[in-house]
């Protein structure tokens, strides 16, 4: 039992903006009205946050393997700064291991994750490297917007069908929902070409184009409960001009959940790299308009970081403009992959509109429930660099000297000087915490609330805001104190959430002869086995209205 006391707490999913009061915790982790004996922590003079939320990172899987193989210099050069009961090897680099992960997240007050990309036929191996991941709880999202065996129902009109294809491989996979990559993208490059439009017919088939693949999705993951709406990577990833296919693409989502990733990465305006500016004050004005759909900025910070995304075709381009290392992944009928390293520079001029435009996202959407933090870990930046975020979006005049860095022609293609927009420490803790476990669909996350994970983090109130939010005083996980003073007291193993959606029980031997004539794996051996799953949790599916 513990029991927190004196401090102010900071809790938006019941409206508590820096009121100070107890928080009571039980010996199954919970939060309850009131203990009697156990531990007290005095928290006067500091300020108690939920138990942050990463609703978009990429933190293990054959990805981020691959990209850790690629860049062996990151783990010479780089170290994280962690001090434990004993001390184990792969502490650093762009890509850290598994155990650091959750050391370097619950180190900075994160105690839930969402592993936002994984096929299944390599979700056995994702599943055992999440169950390594120490501390924070888990869940992952199954690419499905280039999967073939979907894609061949979309092409015959076989929408219920389609429907209970994509139930089956959520539960094969034993993830938590469904993730779109450019959808029809990865298709088309297994013929060396790309989907960016999404009205132009994917190749290889007559009827299926991207804009069919996002309204399908969408659909249903709506029509099977999933607590998580459909994760969208929209096409055109990263190249000027492509707001006008993101915005085509919410329009196309109207009526039904959406939840758009890293969406700095698409709110682009110019017709070249020349022209390129940031378009953000539209994609803003649309958000704004709309509450029922959510994002995470996929902001950009200056440095160092590797790049991996399932959008194969731009992983290329990027290969082609950077000259820089490059790998490519194909997984079977399923999806790809490409890893690219990356150095954003403040000279650059499209990599400072890219700096920008996250900044601008997070300050001109007006909620903080509807924009979340993110890097995109780690394309955008390391996770573990979110308190620089904080801080610009703190403090205004710590914004305004790092736009002194930029050069002086990025100053009439980005909104970002215009901006005099500053958090406040409610709006902070709801976009690291309350925004992203509502938009996950994990109401007992992000929730300081009796009954609710007793997951917070208590920070020593400092002006500098960097300090703060980079060494929490304490974070406590599931009711027991995993850091204090700096240290890492306990490692306990998270727990890892799944869905299992609603499908026909025959459905296995419609996909059995697919598999012998499609798949080097058998059918049999194909689905990752629930015992396998250590600490795992089922989550119900919801009644979705579909409606905004």
């Amino acid at each position: 039992m513990l029991r927190i006391t004196g401090g102010k707490v900071y809790d938006p999913a019941n409206g508590i903006d820096g009121q100070v009061k107890d928080l009571c915790i039980d010996d199954h982790g919970r939060f309850v009205e009131s203990v009697d004996g156990g531990r007290t922590i005095d928290a006067t003079g500091m300020i108690v946050f939920p138990g942050g939320v990463d609703v978009h990172t990429h933190v293990a899987g054959g990805a981020i393997n691959f990209a850790r193989a690629m860049t062996p210099e990151d783990h010479r050069r780089t170290q994280a700064f962690i001090r434990t009961k004993s001390r184990r090897s792969g502490l650093g680099g762009m890509a850290p291991t598994t155990f650091a992960t959750g050391y370097l997240y619950a180190g900075m007050g994160w105690t839930t994750v969402n592993e936002a990309a994984v096929p299944v036929l390599s979700a056995r191996h994702t599943h055992e490297e999440l169950a390594d991941v120490p501390i924070v709880d888990k869940a992952s999202l199954t690419l499905m917007a280039n999967n073939e065996l979907l894609l061949d129902q979309l092409e015959q009109g076989e929408y219920e069908r389609a429907k209970q294809v994509v139930a089956w491989y959520l539960w094969a996979a034993k993830s938590y929902g469904i993730k779109a990559v450019s959808p029809g993208g990865v298709a088309a490059w297994k013929w060396g070409k790309d989907a960016k439009q999404l009205t132009s017919t994917i190749e290889g088939y007559r009827n299926v184009t991207p804009g069919v693949i996002v309204e399908k999705l969408a659909q249903i993951c709506d029509e099977l409960g999933l607590p998580h709406p459909m994760h969208l990577h929209c096409n055109s990833l990263g190249v000027p001009g492509n707001i006008d296919v993101t915005l085509e693409t919410l329009k196309r989502l109207e009526g039904h959940r959406a939840h758009i990733a890293h969406s700095q990465y698409h709110a682009y305006g110019g017709d070249d790299w020349d022209t390129m500016c940031s378009r953000t004050a539209d994609l803003a004005e649309y958000f704004n308009t709309h509450p029922g759909v959510t994002t995470d900025a996929g902001a950009v910070l200056f440095g160092d970081t590797v790049t991996i995304t399932a959008d194969g075709p731009w992983q290329h381009l990027l290969y082609k403009l950077t000259g820089r290392k490059w790998g490519n992944i194909d997984v079977e009928n399923e999806t790809g992959c490409g890893i690219v390293p990356y150095t954003y520079r403040p000279s650059n001029l499209v990599n400072a509109v890219q700096w920008a435009a996250g900044l601008e996202l997070l300050l001109l959407i007006k909620s903080p429930w509807q924009v979340l933090l993110s890097t995109d870990h780690p394309n955008g930046g390391c996770f573990w660099r979110y308190p620089e975020i904080i801080q610009m979006l703190m403090c205004a005049d710590f914004r305004k000297e790092q736009m002194a860095k930029l050069p002086d022609r990025i100053k009439g293609k980005i909104t970002l000087p215009e901006i005099d927009r500053e958090y406040t420490l409610y709006e902070i803790a709801t976009a690291m915490s309350a925004g992203p476990a509502r938009a996950l669909g994990l109401t007992h996350k992000g929730n300081l609330g009796v009954g609710c994970d007793a997951d917070l983090v208590i920070y020593e109130e400092d002006h500098d805001v960097r300090r703060m939010f980079s060494h929490p005083r304490y974070v406590i996980k599931s009711g027991e104190v995993v850091i204090e003073d700096g240290d890492i007291r306990e490692a306990p193993q998270g727990r890892e959430f799944l869905i299992k959606p609603p499908c026909d029980p025959g459905i296995d031997d419609f996909m059995r002869p697919l598999f012998e004539d499609c798949y080097t794996m058998s059918f049999d051996n194909y689905p990752v086995n629930i015992e396998r799953i250590e600490h795992h949790e089922m989550r119900p599916c919801v009644d979705v209205a579909g409606s905004e």
